[in-house]
C-alpha cells in the first residue's frame, strides 16, 4: 500500500484493488501537487461537506466513474449532482470491494458554500475515516477539534494517522500532540496546515512535540510505504 500527502487534507490510498482519494481540494489549492482535470482514481472518500474538503469531487468522480462514501446527508447531495454516491454514517463501518470504511466522530461543522447564489447547504455531521485495507488501518481524521473520546481510537491499531494542526478552524498543534498519545498510531502526519494565513503552522516543530508515538512532516507528493 502506497499512501502520499497532496497538500491541506488531501490524501491518496494507492492498494492492489484501487487508487483512493480522500478530501480531493486540489483546484484553488496552492498547497497541492496535482491536477484535478487529470487525477484518476477508482473511490473518493469524504470527510464533510466544506469546500476545501469536496474540492472537486465531482468533477473527478464524473470523468472516473469513481464512486464517492460520504455522510449520509453530503452523499445525498452529491447524488443529486450525478454522482454515484454511497451514504454513511458516524460509528457505521461497511465493507467494500477495495476495503473496510468506518466512519469515526468529528467535532467541526459540514455544509456546502454554493458560491454563486450565496447558499450554505447543510450536510449532515462530519467524520473521521477509518480505511482498512491489505492488513493496514489508517484514519483521516478530517476537521475536529480534540474530544476525549479520541482516546477509543487506541483500540483500532491504526498504523498512520492523519491529525488537522492548523488551528482556528481544528485542533492546534499542541491538541494534536494530545491526539497522538491517545491515539497511539504507528505514525502520525500532520494536515490542514499552510493553506491559508489563518492555519499557518510549523509542521516540523509538531512532530518535535510529539511524546510516545512516531510521525512525520510529508511535503505534497511524498509518499510513505505500508
Amino acid at each position: 500500500m502506497k499512501v502520499t500527502f497532496h497538500g491541506h487534507s488531501v490524501v491518496e490510498v494507492v492498494t492492489d484493488k484501487a487508487k483512493i482519494l480522500i478530501d480531493p481540494f486540489i483546484s484553488g489549492n496552492g498547497q497541492c501537487d496535482l491536477d484535478a482535470n487529470t487525477v484518476k482514481c477508482d473511490v473518493i472518500l469524504l470527510t464533510h461537506g466544506h469546500n476545501d474538503h469536496v474540492g472537486d469531487t465531482v468533477e473527478i468522480a464524473k470523468r472516473n466513474d469513481a464512486l464517492v462514501v460520504a455522510p449520509f446527508e453530503l452523499a445525498t447531495y452529491l447524488g443529486w449532482k450525478g454522482v454515484n454516491a454511497h451514504p454513511m454514517a458516524i460509528g457505521g463501518a461497511h465493507e467494500f470491494e477495495f476495503g473496510k470504511v468506518k466512519l469515526t466522530q468529528a467535532f467541526h461543522g459540514s455544509s456546502y458554500t454554493e458560491e454563486d447564489t450565496k447558499q450554505i447547504i447543510y450536510t449532515g455531521m462530519p467524520a473521521g475515516i477509518l480505511l482498512s485495507a491489505e492488513g493496514k488501518t489508517i484514519y483521516h481524521a478530517g476537521d475536529t477539534g480534540l474530544f476525549s473520546d479520541m482516546k477509543l481510537l487506541a483500540n483500532e491499531r491504526i498504523d498512520l494517522a492523519f491529525l488537522p494542526i492548523g488551528d482556528n478552524f481544528t485542533m492546534g498543534p499542541e491538541d494534536a500532540s494530545i491526539a497522538a498519545k491517545w491515539i497511539k498510531a504507528d505514525l502520525t502526519v500532520p494536515v490542514h496546515y499552510n493553506t491559508f494565513p489563518l492555519i499557518e503552522q510549523n509542521p516540523d516543530s509538531f512532530i518535535d512535540s510529539l511524546e510516545e508515538t512516531k510521525g512525520k512532516a510529508l511535503r505534497p507528493g511524498e509518499t510513505i510505504e505500508l
